[in-house]
């Protein structure tokens, strides 16, 4: 019959699952920079100020 000790035996834990999230998180969120970079690259620039001016005034931030 074996022990207690004798079945306990040390095996490394590979964790990749918390580094592979991590990867895809940042992965996501330079995608989604690189696109709104893009965007606004190509947008018309009163565009961009009305975009932020509604922004503004939604988060109840004076912006005048």
């Amino acid at each position: 019959m074996a022990t207690a000790q004798s079945i306990t035996q040390t095996n490394p834990q590979v964790r990749t699952a918390p580094r592979a999230s991590a990867i895809a998180a940042a992965l996501l969120f330079a995608v989604f920079g690189l696109s709104l970079v893009w965007a606004s690259g190509f947008a018309n620039a009163d565009t961009l100020h009305n975009g932020a001016h509604d922004s503004r005034h939604s988060l109840i931030f004076p912006c005048h």
